[in-house]
């Protein structure tokens, strides 16, 4: 069968009604959100934090906090929280669904996701406001950073970004239910792509000024190429265990064959999560010793400096035990053998229930240990390599993970929509379609 293409594809987006309009809501949405990240708090001098964040805190954690919000925290928006206190709190009640029964009971109940997804509002409420009273006491530090600091000015800008942060979990859940793809996904997707652009503007003008060599440019560009590549191949890339459904349905007086189906279990199905928490975890002496101002702490916190040999070996440890921790937390194979069980389904040659559940874990455990490596040396590669050449545009692997993650699940939901779009359409023309059974 043909493929159709590029122009054709775009041509059927805009010719099906409901996806013109969902991706309407999305663009308008995005914009929204876009527009707000661009308005800043009152009594913050901006200029002052923009320093801070390209001197100081380029690769820790308010770094990739900045990164998710589109450079709104290092701009003091009204959206400097962005959508990272939701996502947090969905975090939180995902870990508790896996570790705790009564909250696993109520993920399996429509009423009991529903109590969840109300509990992890308020969780994020509490969160924003936290965070935002952090933010405050953070800005009040950095000399000349605000105008009029004091208990005024903290509870302002809690008010402010709280209710930011809020705004942003109803836009991005609005885009979730009337739009296309995940709305908390798309918000960070377009908050790290808007700062290519500029990053591109200034990797040509350190060209220009003899900074950077043309030769390491084209060098750099080839390097991204190849690690696009290889995350679009390790995300998309997963094992396919063989299973068997026995069909019930009879033909002719006969019980037709076991459908053969597979399982796909996905190599990085932890996504970009590790790399986040590995983020989080790394910086914790530098946050500890700014808030603290203990000596001791501040000398420790010196070793985990970006950039250094114990900055990247700690981050590649992280790496690993988080994917690990994180694939344990989200994949439980003792729910898919007594899904499949309760089908009459089995793996060829393994035994239904306990032994089917070891063998899947067995599995998941092995195809986890190379996508573990690949994900820290998708995180790490970039880095050095951008370090090395002394180029201003950073690729690194929470952004490009996050880019070619979420870009990959909007595409399929999109096809998804398409295909329905044209079973309808093709039922509704009444069209009569005569199956032959084969033996």
């Amino acid at each position: 069968m043909a493929q159709s293409n590029p122009a054709e594809a775009v041509k059927n987006l805009f010719q099906t009604p409901e996806l013109k309009s969902k991706i309407g809501f999305t663009l308008l949405a995005l914009v929204v959100y876009r527009l707000g990240a661009h308005i800043t708090a009152p009594g913050i001098d901006v200029r002052a934090l923009i320093d801070f964040f390209q001197n100081q805190q380029a690769g820790g954690l308010a770094g990739l906090y900045d990164l998710f919000t589109g450079g709104g925290l290092s701009r003091a928006t009204v959206f400097a929280l962005g959508i990272v206190p939701y996502i947090s709190a969905s975090i939180v009640f995902q870990i508790m669904a896996a570790v705790v029964p009564s909250f696993e009971k109520m993920q399996r109940e429509e009423e009991g996701r529903n109590k969840i997804t109300q509990y992890t509002r308020y969780l994020t409420v509490a969160i924003a406001i936290l965070q935002a009273w952090g933010y405050a006491l953070f800005t009040e530090s950095l000399q000349g950073a605000v105008t009029t600091p004091g208990f005024a000015f903290r509870i302002q800008m809690a008010l402010f970004l709280t209710t930011g942060a809020m705004f942003v979990m109803w836009l991005g859940e609005q885009i979730t239910e009337r739009g296309v793809g995940n709305g908390a996904s798309l918000l960070i997707f377009f908050s790290i792509v808007e700062r290519i652009w500029p990053g591109i503007g200034q990797t040509f003008a350190y060209v220009q000024t003899g900074t950077t060599a043309l030769p390491k440019l084209l060098l750099l560009g080839v390097i991204m190429v190849l690690v696009v590549a290889g995350t679009v191949a390790i995300t998309v890339a997963a094992r396919r265990v063989p299973i068997q459904i026995p069909q019930r349905t009879m033909a002719r007086g006969r019980q037709r064959e076991s459908a053969k189906n597979f399982i796909p279990l996905r190599m990085n199905a932890a996504n970009v999560m590790p790399i986040i928490f590995a983020q989080t975890v790394i910086v914790v002496p530098g946050t500890l010793a700014q808030f603290s101002k203990n000596v001791r702490l501040q000398e420790i916190a010196e070793y985990f400096q970006p950039g250094s040999g114990l900055y990247y070996l700690a981050s590649a440890v992280l790496i690993l035990f988080f994917t690990y921790f994180y694939t344990s937390i989200i994949f439980n194979p003792i729910d898919i053998a007594e899904n499949l069980k309760k089908q009459g389904g089995f793996i060829p040659g393994v035994k239904p229930g306990a032994r089917t559940a070891e063998y899947i874990d067995r599995v998941v455990t092995r195809i986890t240990l190379p996508g573990a490596f690949f994900l820290t040396l998708i995180f790490l590669l970039p880095i050095v390599i951008s370090e090395a050449i002394n180029v201003p545009f950073r690729f690194g692997g929470t952004s490009l993970l996050i880019v070619v993650g979420v870009g990959l699940d909007t595409v399929q939901v999109v096809q998804q929509q398409l295909l329905i779009r044209k079973y309808d359409g093709f039922m509704k023309k009444g069209a009569r379609v005569r199956f032959r059974d084969r033996a």
